[in-house]
């Protein structure tokens, strides 16, 4: 039955063919049953979207995605279509070679792919070139015909995955399609969210083919972070006082970096902690009084300054504009040694790649790629090129909860659990977004979310705030945008 899968999970390419091969070994339900159930969701998706469509053409390889694109043809001649389908390769049998048969037969026009070949007109391209199983850079023809298609002008459905990306990493292999959207069939591909996923994918839609709850035996290898992640902060009793909603102390602020700890101290005030401090150098606390009054700003130029302002606190946040050198350094150790729940970011992540040393319990790391491969000794392109096994790696190695941050978001624990962020949008490319992330993820901690817990709601709330505040113009978004969408989604409100 459609959603007996639930739509928050995310699956790797050979767990969704285990489950195809559970459906027609196990449930019977023939291979060209699926493909026929593939090319009606695929159909509908495409009428739904571009409703006065009425010329279609197919880009089909020569396995089972080619299939999918050859009986969506068939679909479409049924309905009255103009199609005409380009063919890489010949069908590599089976129901493949059933499909492209059936197409034919149906009055498609079936032209072979040559080089320097131009596409034909269309109101709509279909992507059926690769699957899920592609694994190396897309040569050749096969290019040629997918930087065609992202010149055309017209708008592109993939089917399951645009062909050219990684269905396990969100990476392009070579050239790759730049959908306006994507049907994923059977279970969604956790590529499809992160890296280059959005870039390819445009709007991603599920289709589980009607299959039965029992068919999905595999495990998930992530989940998406969705809306439920609000019930995780309940209503305030009105019978309450600041003192029951933690007290975040925000560190960092070298000399000419002290915006970036105000970011971090005001967004866990807006995300809800009771108290926030700010420890930081001497010069920033005059204009953090006249910026944010609601902060308690304390100098803390010498250790002993700083040790008595760690003892008040509940949740410590260390790293926005913090620095390398021995103030930093000095900050660093200190909060290390107090063993007090924690977010480390920024040069707080820089200080400890250089100089590993264990984390106190309830500890979040907040890094970019740029962070998380100084931590693991490697390239942020070596990152970005599995942010999965990237995430998992680092969560492991420090025993923390990791939440490795760009497009799609990923949010790891210790045990392997991976969340992956669907919100978002490139206007939170800019300076201070971390910083505030930071601040917002602490001031869960101090509201007694576990940190697997903060982490998730602090990155979504943090990526759909950045949502509402770019609206449809997200080219000069700033990170103080996020405050007032960030109170209203953390009170459960519309943004």
């Amino acid at each position: 039955m459609p959603g007996s899968i639930p739509s928050s999970r995310l699956h790797t390419a050979a767990k969704v063919r285990a489950i195809d091969r559970h459906a027609i070994e196990v449930l019977g339900i023939p291979g060209i049953e699926l493909m026929q159930r593939a090319a009606a969701a695929a159909f509908t998706e495409l009428r739904r979207r571009w409703p006065a469509a009425r010329r279609l053409l197919l880009l089909a390889g020569s396995g089972n995605n080619g299939g999918d694109a050859y009986l969506l043809g068939v679909r479409a001649r049924e309905a009255g279509f103009d199609v005409e389908a380009i063919a890489v390769g010949q069908a590599s049998g089976g129901d493949a070679l059933r499909a492209r048969l059936a197409f034919v037969a149906a009055g498609g026009r079936l032209l072979e792919a040559v080089p320097d070949m131009r596409l034909p007109d269309a109101d709509v391209h279909v992507d059926g070139l690769f699957g899920t199983g592609l694994a190396r850079p897309v040569e050749g023809m096969a290019a040629e015909l997918i930087a065609a298609l992202n010149a055309s002008g017209r708008p592109v459905l993939a089917l399951d995955v645009p062909s050219g990306l990684d269905a396990d990493t969100g990476t392009r292999l070579g050239a790759a399609v730049q959908a306006a959207a994507t049907v994923s069939f059977v279970a969604w591909k956790r590529g499809l969210f992160t890296a280059d996923g959005a870039d390819c994918c445009g709007e991603r839609v599920l289709a589980d083919l009607d299959l039965p709850g029992d068919a999905y035996a595999a495990q998930a290898d992530a989940e998406l972070l969705d809306g439920t992640l609000d019930g995780l902060l309940p209503p305030r009793p009105a019978n309450a006082n600041k003192g029951c909603y933690g007290h975040v102390l925000a560190i960092g602020g070298d000399h000419g970096m002290g915006g970036s700890i105000q970011l971090t101290a005001r967004a866990a005030l807006r995300t809800g902690a009771g108290l926030v401090s700010v420890a930081t150098r001497p010069g920033n606390v005059p204009a953090l009084n006249a910026a944010c009054p609601e902060l308690m700003a304390h100098a803390a130029e010498s250790p002993a300054e700083f040790r008595s302002l760690l003892g008040r606190a509940s949740v410590l946040a260390i790293g926005p504009g913090l620095g390398q050198g021995e103030w930093g350094q000095a900050l660093l150790a200190s909060t290390l040694e107090a063993g007090k729940p924690l977010v480390l970011d920024a040069d707080a992540l820089n200080l400890l790649a250089a100089a590993p040393r264990e984390l106190p319990a309830d500890t979040i790391m907040t890094p970019h790629p740029g962070e998380a491969g100084r931590l693991l000794g490697i390239s942020a392109t070596e990152v970005q090129r599995d942010r999965f096994a990237a995430a998992r790696e680092l969560a492991s190695r420090f025993d923390a909860v990791l939440v490795l941050k760009g497009a799609g978001t990923l949010v790891a624990a210790p045990d392997g659990r991976v969340a992956v962020c669907p919100w978002g949008n490139p206007g939170m490319a800019s300076g201070g977004m971390g910083d505030l992330l930071t601040g917002v993820i602490a001031a869960l901690l101090a509201q007694h979310l576990s940190p697997w817990d903060a982490a998730r709601l602090g990155v979504a709330l943090h990526a759909r705030a950045g949502d509402a505040a770019a609206g449809e113009a997200p080219r000069g978004l700033l990170a103080v945008d996020l405050l007032a969408p960030l109170r209203r989604l953390a009170n459960g409100c519309a943004p």
